[in-house]
C-alpha cells in the first residue's frame, strides 16, 4: 500500500469539521458515535477530526462524561482561519479570475458565493496575498460571447430534468432558421463560445448547436432517458475544436521557426506528435475526423504554416490563398 503523505493524513476534511464546530457551538454535546452515524464515517475518523480541532486549530474542545459528549470550554465567536499554503492561495486567485468567464450565465452567482465562502475562512494575511497577486495575474478571454441568461437557464433546466427541448436554429452562413426538437445532453464553453450537444430526434443523430444562433427555446413536457452517460472528450476525440466529421485524416503540417514557437509547449490535440526539423522548423501530426477546422487554423498562421498532407487540405488552403490574392489585387488596380 502506498504511503500517504503526512500533510494529507493529518488534515481532516474541513466540511466535516465545520459541522462539528456548529454542534459544539450550539451546545448539542455530540459524541463520536453520534457524529460517526451522522457523517457515515468511523468513530476513529471522528476522533481524528476532534484531535485536529483541538491540537491544530487550538479550539477548546473537551469531553463531558456526565453528558456523554464534547463541548467548548469557552465561547468561540469565530471559526479560526484555515491553514493555507502559498500554492492554495494562488489556486484561489486563479479560481476568482476564472469565474469572470462565466459572467452573464446562471453559474456566475453560485460560483461567486462559493468563492466568498472559501475566502471568508482565511485570515487577513492570506486575503492580502490574494489582493497583491490580483495585480499581476489575469485572464483575458478573446472576444467573449454575450450570454442570454434566460435562454441559458432554460437550457440548463432541460439538461438537469431530461426534458425535450424545442427551439429555432440558424445554421452557420444561412439566413432562415429551422425548428429543431432535441434531447439535450451537454453544455460546454469551447474557445469562449457556448455550445449545446444534443440528440436530434428528427435526424436520429447527435448534433452541436451554437447558443449564439439558437432562438426561442421551449421546455416541452416530454421527458427522455439518456442511452448512456455522455462523454464530451470521447465525442470530440477526432475534432480539433467542436465540429465532428465522419472521415479519418492524417494531418501533417510544417511550421517555420516563427510559428514553431507558438506551437511548442501547448496541447492542441490528444493525437498530436511533434517532430523537430532543421532551421528551427517543427512538424505536427494529427489524427482528425474533418479538415474544416484545421483549414481555418492553418490559414490563421499565414505563410508560417505549410500543409504536407492530406492533399485535399493543401488544395483547399491553396484555393483560399488564390482567392484572397485575387480579391486584394483587384482592389489595388
Amino acid at each position: 500500500m502506498p504511503k500517504v503523505p503526512s500533510q494529507v493524513a493529518s488534515r481532516a476534511p474541513m466540511e466535516r469539521i465545520t459541522l462539528i464546530h456548529r454542534r459544539l457551538q450550539n451546545q448539542e454535546y455530540p459524541n463520536c458515535s453520534s457524529l460517526a452515524c451522522e457523517f457515515e464515517v468511523s468513530t476513529r475518523t471522528v476522533k481524528r477530526d476532534l484531535d485536529f480541532m483541538s491540537c491544530r486549530m487550538n479550539l477548546p474542545v473537551k469531553f463531558n462524561p456526565y453528558k456523554n459528549g464534547y463541548y467548548y470550554t469557552r465561547p468561540v465567536e469565530q471559526f479560526p482561519p484555515i491553514p493555507t499554503t502559498e500554492a492554495e492561495v494562488f489556486a484561489l486567485l486563479v479560481t476568482q479570475k476564472a469565474i469572470a468567464q462565466y459572467s452573464g450565465t446562471p453559474f456566475e452567482q453560485p460560483l461567486q458565493a462559493a468563492f466568498r465562502k472559501l475566502t471568508g475562512q482565511l485570515d487577513r494575511k492570506v486575503q492580502f496575498s490574494i489582493g497583491a497577486l490580483d495585480e499581476v495575474v489575469s485572464f483575458r478571454p478573446f472576444a467573449p460571447e454575450d450570454s442570454d441568461v434566460q435562454r441559458f437557464e432554460l437550457i440548463s433546466r432541460a439538461l438537469q430534468l431530461h426534458r425535450v427541448l424545442k427551439f429555432e436554429y440558424r445554421n452557420k452562413g444561412t439566413s432562415r432558421p429551422q425548428t429543431r426538437t432535441v434531447h439535450p445532453r451537454h453544455l460546454a464553453c469551447v474557445e469562449n463560445h457556448w455550445y449545446l450537444f444534443a440528440y436530434d430526434a428528427d435526424r436520429a443523430a447527435m448534433r452541436t448547436f451554437a447558443l449564439a444562433r439558437l432562438r426561442r427555446p421551449q421546455l416541452t413536457r416530454k421527458r427522455f432517458t439518456p442511452d448512456r452517460k455522455f462523454d464530451l472528450n470521447e465525442y470530440l476525440s477526432g475534432s480539433l475544436s467542436v465540429f465532428k466529421g465522419g472521415d479519418d485524416y492524417e494531418v501533417v503540417v510544417d511550421f517555420d521557426a516563427w510559428a514553431a514557437d507558438e506551437i511548442r509547449g501547448r496541447r492542441w490535440h490528444a493525437t498530436q506528435e511533434l517532430t523537430e526539423l532543421p532551421r528551427g522548423w517543427l512538424r505536427m501530426r494529427l489524427r482528425l475526423n474533418n479538415i474544416e477546422e484545421v483549414e481555418k487554423w492553418v490559414l490563421s498562421m499565414g505563410t508560417h504554416a505549410t500543409v504536407v498532407r492530406p492533399r485535399k487540405l493543401a488544395e483547399r488552403v491553396g484555393k483560399t490563398g488564390r482567392e484572397l490574392a485575387e480579391r486584394y489585387c483587384s482592389r489595388s488596380s
